[in-house]
């Protein structure tokens, strides 16, 4: 998993095992189902397919963090040098589709999403489900409650993707 100066909180490989297995409901929305290769987790996942493609048995590397920014501190923060230095970290760390700014996380990844941790289950001891909305695309990964520990009901939460 991530070092603990990181801001992410999980990730690992994911095989697809299935795409729309309950048939398409929505034109640009299909639902994956995956299950990962390092922890033996379940996954799934709401994404638009005309923003990234996916097929049955892809394989991908997913990842939840708590905030973009490298090394693990919050995008925005304050240093102690002062407000003209604080004011100028915010500008920096700013996303801008120009290219200008700090390269966060989203730079190594194909696809990112926003959301919110939302539903927390303790199905047994051992397994447990984590549920998130990233704006009405759901998620729920399923597995060892070790391996999800860093993930915190009601906490905000980025997705990235990459093949």
């Amino acid at each position: 998993m991530a070092a603990a100066a990181s801001s992410i909180v999980f990730d690992d490989i994911f095989t697809i095992n299935a795409i729309d297995k309950e048939g398409k409901k929505f034109d640009r929305v299909s639902r994956l189902y995956a299950h990962s290769k390092n922890y033996e987790m379940d996954l799934t996942l709401d994404y638009n397919v005309e923003l990234f493609h996916l097929q049955n048995e892809d394989s991908f590397a997913l990842a939840l963090a708590s905030s973009l920014a490298r090394g693990g501190a919050p995008a925005g923060a304050n240093t102690a040098e002062g407000i003209e230095d604080a004011a100028d970290d915010k500008e920096r760390d700013v996303w801008r589709p120009d290219g200008k700014g700090r390269r966060g996380l989203e730079d190594d990844y194909d696809y990112v999403m926003y959301g919110k941790v939302y539903k927390f289950d303790g199905g047994t001891t051992e397994i447990v489900t984590a549920y998130a909305s990233f704006g009405g695309l759901l998620m729920s990964l399923t597995g060892s409650f070790r391996h999800l520990t860093s993930i915190v009901l009601g906490d905000p939460v980025y997705l990235l993707v990459r093949k």
